[in-house]
């Protein structure tokens, strides 16, 4: 052999050997049988079909596979009727017995004698399913070691082991819940002192009930109940409102404490107005649509004025009353004076503060007293006669009295005049003087009128009560 001939074999010889290197090097621990599943298994958008319609994603993220825990297994440790050459075709009905048939290759590494040695696992044993279902909670291509090693300082670092990562529960309907706790928004939120089994009660590091339940929203109503346990003041006042007595009557989609609160980012229901009034907003849309587009719901949005009043302020949290009933319409006056009776709020805004008081000073407002004292002996048809607020200025599409609007208000408050008074003209309202006082710039000629009887009344009760005296007194001189 020439010496050309033997460095050409010495460089084809090199660059297998830097070849086969970097192949090693690619993928140190993966076994030759994986790297050949890969070949395939490795590409996404490999998918098996179920009998019932359903689709398996049979991708394996190699990267993944390789750093778990059996990254260091041949395909066939597993998949033992599978090979190279040997690719069985196989049927299943759905998803949950594909899972179930999968999870009995895992009791053959890991009996149930050592599954049960985990607290979490032995629970899951003794509640009758001899077989869990391990892919519920482990990827098995994916699979790390989540507890092993670790030294928990306390009941949520153990339960954030496992809930820390994606995992979830199968419900009767076929759909699924995440169990996954954001461990961030837990450390954040008003529960972050409190301990996991103080709100998940039943639940310990030795106990872990399986349980079901028909559908998403089964689960979050009775994961509410929970809260009831400390906070059972709020939950007494809810069973008053009328969110209780819609879920009651079997609607499931009335709000409970987690829809308001969240469940592990609990936060201050107000710290945030924006966030406490759009929470209102998922069920009430159309009402939070005008609010938006209302003087106060304006202010909050756009300006981010926090001294409006968002729902809370006016139907309160938890005590929520049916707005459309009678005792809460004569309650308005008062809901609407907490703000517009502030002097000290309504200076900063150079409003009145006496327009609440005006009120209830005028016919309008004697007469809602006079109706509320006697509202047994009071048929409910002529106490609703009885104008409030939220007939003239409007209820969440309040706008402002002055400028561009005024022509809206003007026209709201002569219908509602013409409800009482027949034939009310357009000027009708115009007889009012509003909830302002006369003054020399407002109503000036009633400001004089006013002003001389406060004048002459005194000045003719003095002259008479000098008359009767001087009669007095010459009465008893002439005698």
């Amino acid at each position: 052999m020439g010496h050309r001939e033997t460095s050409f074999l010495g460089i084809c010889l090199l660059a297998l050997i830097l070849l086969s290197g970097i192949a090693a090097a690619a993928e140190p621990n993966l076994p030759a049988e994986a790297i050949e599943c890969l070949g395939c298994h490795g590409q996404k958008g490999v998918n098996y079909a179920l009998q019932n319609g359903e689709t398996l994603e049979a991708y394996v993220d190699r990267n993944k596979y390789q750093a778990s825990m059996h990254g260091s297994l041949s395909c066939t440790a597993c998949h033992g009727e599978f090979s190279a050459k040997d690719h069985p075709e196989r049927k299943f009905k759905s998803r949950e017995l594909y899972a179930l048939k999968a999870s009995q290759v895992c009791h053959q590494c890991h009996p149930d004698e050592m599954i049960s040695k985990v607290p979490v696992h032995a629970s899951l044993l003794k509640s009758g399913n001899k077989a869990p279902v391990c892919s519920g909670c482990h990827n098995p291509h994916e699979i790390t070691a989540i507890t092993a090693g670790k030294k928990h300082s306390n009941e949520k670092d153990y339960c954030l082991g496992c809930h820390r990562h994606s995992m979830g529960i199968k419900l009767r309907n076929g759909e699924s819940v995440s169990l996954k706790v954001d461990s961030a928004a837990l450390d954040g939120s008003v529960h972050a002192k409190l301990a996991c089994f103080d709100c998940h009660f039943g639940f310990s590091g030795t106990q872990h009930p399986k349980r079901n339940f028909n559908s998403p929203r089964d689960f979050s109503i009775a994961q509410a109940e929970a809260c009831r346990r400390c906070h059972f003041d709020k939950y007494t006042k809810t069973l008053e409102s009328i969110h209780y007595s819609v879920l009651s009557q079997g609607n499931l989609n009335a709000p409970v404490c987690t829809d308001c609160h969240g469940a592990h980012s609990v936060a201050q229901a107000r710290a945030d107005k924006v966030k406490s009034s759009q929470r209102c907003g998922r069920c009430h849309q159309d009402i939070f649509g005008t609010y938006t587009r209302s003087v106060h719901g304006n202010a909050l949005l756009q300006e981010h004025n926090l001294d409006v009043p968002i729902c809370a302020d006016c139907h309160t949290a938890h005590t929520i009353q049916g707005a459309h009933t009678q005792d809460y319409r004569e309650k308005v006056p008062e809901i609407c004076g907490r703000c517009h009776g502030d002097a000290v709020l309504m200076k900063k805004y150079g409003l009145y503060a006496g327009v609440v008081n005006s009120y209830l000073s005028d016919f309008h407002g004697i007469t809602l007293k006079f109706y509320r004292k006697q509202k047994d002996a009071s048929p409910e048809s002529s106490r609703k006669s009885i104008a409030t607020c939220i007939d003239c200025h409007g209820i969440h599409d309040i706008t402002k009295t002055s400028g561009p609007a005024t022509n809206m208000v003007k026209s709201r408050l002569v219908k509602r005049c013409e409800k009482c008074h027949a034939g009310a003209a357009g000027s009708f309202p115009d007889a009012w003087l509003s909830h302002y006082e006369p003054s020399l710039t407002n109503a000036p000629l009633v400001f004089l009128i006013n002003l001389t009887y406060k004048l002459f009344i005194p000045f003719m009760l003095v002259g008479l009560i000098l008359q009767i005296l001087l009669h007095v007194w010459r009465y008893a001189v002439n005698r």
